[in-house]
């Protein structure tokens, strides 16, 4: 990846120089927020950062946050992969966003008109931020509220600083503050707001609560204490990085850790156990270890599943593949001492189970569990509102993102199940725009996807 500095913007030009005038510009069905890619890599070519930051903007209201954690599917479907490494697109959403900032060019863009009509969006992540963004620009009153002390979901709390630093969020939310936009923190909607009334005191509710139940691990042992959800870990080392104190935090300072789950999460909780000072860090995945290069089996332009050396990884700690956990093993005081694993075989159909006879011991006194996550919470919605979830208990919608539940639309992974922060992006966008065309009767607001499987017909 090319060096995020100014005095490197001639090799920022050659780079983009690569970008060619493609008939068919397949980057744009890797990336769901449409992104007008090809156009702002010429604009860096020619040196236009100014106008690249326009079109940047035109399709994603945070691209300061998807250069710098988006895993970036729109690089694997440049059509220069196909030979070659492709354009480093996602460099360029970082360096055109970043020195825009820096020119003070990005301000707020206060509506010409207000339309009398009021949104609330329950949820700050990235779908719920986008969605409130585009509707205060369209002349709502918009409130975010958020059960948390501050502003930025998943992005603040389950993001560690040395992957996305804090002061993006808050100089994002100070724009949208500007713009309008309200918001309400410390406040649950369900208990400290009844849903209920929430409909009658707004027009249109958005719902972007996120897919926030942590995958569970059913094997002996997994109530032992020493074992937590990777969230909680890093929920709580993030509160406290910010300054915030948390009583009996969950530390990795000198123990044995064991992270479950190979992807992102359990990525950043190895950079963050390697900063609390751990012993040892190993990352168990039950798969194997994905390939290095595009496999035969996922073509150019498909986004392909490959090994990947994050930063985190790059610190150190140790990774191991076909490792099932077949059960955690307790000391006298009925701590996590260490778990038993065994190689994974695969089935004839397709199922995965440990491997009889290769059972052995790994030593640990914290484990973290990062298997992604189930769906979001939903009791108290649907107990108060009687709104429809699917068989695979998300919140459900149609395709226009309304729920069953009249004037409440639904965003990101409260209706789509866990995925990427440019999805989550694109339906707060989508979203927005049909809860601006149920307010007024049409929009002008940009509706770059559809909801997807998550619909009211199972």
């Amino acid at each position: 990846m090319l060096e995020h500095r100014r005095d490197g913007e001639p090799y920022l030009k050659q780079q983009a120089a690569r970008c060619m005038d493609c008939g068919v510009p397949f980057c744009h069905q890797g990336c769901p927020l449409g992104n007008l890619i090809p156009e702002w890599n010429d604009l860096v070519r020619q040196g236009q950062w100014g106008d690249a930051m326009e079109r940047l903007h035109a399709t994603n209201n945070f691209p300061e946050w998807t250069g710098r954690v988006c895993p970036a599917p729109c690089e694997s479907s440049c059509v220069l992969g196909i030979n070659q490494p492709p354009v480093t697109i996602k460099n360029f959403e970082y360096e055109i966003v970043e020195q825009a900032w820096e020119r003070g060019e990005i301000t707020a863009k206060i509506p010409h008109r207000l339309t009398g009509k009021t949104v609330a969006v329950v949820g700050s992540g990235p779908a719920g931020l986008a969605a409130a963004q585009q509707l205060t620009r369209a002349g709502h009153t918009v409130v975010v509220f958020e059960r948390d002390a501050a502003i930025g979901g998943l992005l603040r709390f389950g993001i560690p600083d040395f992957k996305l630093e804090k002061s993006t969020i808050d100089r994002r939310l100070e724009q949208m503050r500007d713009e309008g936009t309200r918001f309400r923190t410390g406040v649950a909607i369900g208990t400290d707001i009844s849903w209920d009334e929430l409909h009658t005191r707004f027009d249109a509710v958005v719902v972007a609560t996120g897919a926030t139940i942590p995958r569970p691990l059913p094997v002996t042992g997994n109530d032992l204490d020493g074992i937590h959800f990777a969230m909680e870990f890093l929920h709580q080392s993030n509160t406290v990085v910010a300054g915030g104190e948390v009583p009996d935090q969950i530390l990795a300072t000198d123990r044995d850790v064991v992270i479950i789950g190979g992807g992102d999460t359990g990525s950043d909780c190895l950079g963050t156990s390697l900063r609390h000072g751990a012993r040892s860090v190993t990352t168990l995945a039950i798969g194997k270890q994905p390939p290095a290069e595009r496999p035969a089996t996922q073509p150019w332009p498909t986004d392909p599943i490959l090994f990947e050396v994050s930063s985190s990884h790059a610190e150190g700690g140790e990774r191991e593949y076909l490792a099932s956990t077949v059960e955690f093993l307790a000391d006298d005081a009925g701590r996590v001492r260490a778990l038993r694993v065994a190689e994974t075989e695969y089935l004839a159909d397709g199922r995965r189970a440990p491997k009889q006879g290769t059972e052995r011991e790994i030593p640990a006194d914290l484990v973290l569990i990062a298997m992604g996550f189930t769906g979001p919470e939903t009791d108290e919605i649907t107990a108060q509102t009687g709104i429809e979830l699917t068989s695979r208990g998300l919140i459900a919608r149609e395709e226009d993102f309304s729920s069953s539940l009249p004037g409440t639309f639904v965003a990101g992974d409260a209706g789509r199940g866990q995925s990427l922060i440019v999805w989550a992006i694109a339906e707060g966008r989508a979203a927005a725009a049909a809860a601006d065309a149920y307010l007024q009767g049409e929009t002008e607001l940009p509706a770059p996807v559809r909801a997807g499987t998550a619909s009211l017909r199972p």
